[in-house]
């Protein structure tokens, strides 16, 4: 099969964790051992070979932190399936943190 691109933003302070860079382009695969990928594989896909610092602050448990919202093409995730979303060619994924010092 063919990989996926899937279109992925941070904001809300999220982007410095991935030096400055808001927005990225990822290319994979479209089925991993069999089945068809899901956001977690995104997740740890970011997590061990994008991230450039301070993993703890985006990923905790193999999920996401809380306090970072999560959009799949501006729909939230929790309607979604969270990590068992499938994705697809094209998908857009926000990671927007709420967290903000004060």
């Amino acid at each position: 099969m063919a990989d996926l691109t899937i279109n992925v933003e941070f904001s809300g302070g999220m982007e410095l964790l991935f030096n400055n860079e808001r927005k990225h382009k990822i290319s994979m695969p479209a089925q991993i051992d069999g089945r068809p990928t899901k956001l977690q594989d995104l997740l740890l896909h970011i997590r061990d070979d994008i991230m450039t610092e301070k993993k703890d602050l985006f990923v905790d448990n193999d999920t996401v932190r809380p306090g970072i919202l999560v959009l799949i093409n501006d729909v939230d995730w929790e309607l979604c399936d969270e990590l068992e979303y499938q994705l697809e060619d094209k998908d857009e994924i926000v990671f927007i943190s709420t967290l903000h010092g004060g």
